[in-house]
């Protein structure tokens, strides 16, 4: 089941967003989220007019997706980007791709054209996932990430909506 976040998704979701923070290459940033900033998060998002979506596996937050605007100012009001996360445990099972679909969906019923994800060059599953469900590589940015001590490139993937 894909529904939007609530304040009792919080600890679920951080819990989930903060083993890859900690434990992968998969996100470039070292600061994990916290229930508090994640309550205000879904908050914000819905006030902006955005999403945030967790997905339930047997009763559980299995996985969640947000997007918001690209970069600031009006003239990227229609290009946005998201973020995708799963539990292990909800990998390969169609769960990820529910929600990739109800982002979209909700992006563009906002007035999105286009829908950006920035991917670790490192990150060879989070590539090809995107590119099954239609999104296009479209810039490659070399060591603009640092985490665990290396140089990191970014994969810039677009799909327009």
């Amino acid at each position: 089941m894909i529904r939007q976040a609530g304040p009792q998704d919080a600890k679920a979701v951080a819990e989930i967003w903060n083993d890859v923070i900690r434990n992968s290459a998969a996100t470039f940033t070292n600061l994990e989220k916290t229930e508090d900033g994640l309550i205000a998060d879904f908050a914000a998002k819905a006030a902006d007019g955005k999403t945030f979506l967790v997905a339930e596996l047997d009763g559980e937050v299995a996985g969640f997706a947000t997007y918001a605007q690209f970069r600031g100012g009006p003239g990227y009001r229609h290009t946005m980007e998201h973020t995708v996360i799963l539990s292990p445990r909800a990998w390969g099972r169609g769960i990820g791709r529910a929600l990739m679909s109800a982002i979209e969906d909700h992006a563009r019923a906002g007035g999105a054209h286009s829908l950006f994800g920035g991917v670790s060059a490192e990150n060879a599953d989070g590539i090809a996932f995107h590119t099954a469900i239609g999104f296009k590589e479209i810039a490659r940015l070399p060591e603009v990430g640092r985490k665990f001590d290396r140089w990191m490139d970014l994969v810039l993937m677009q799909k327009i909506l």
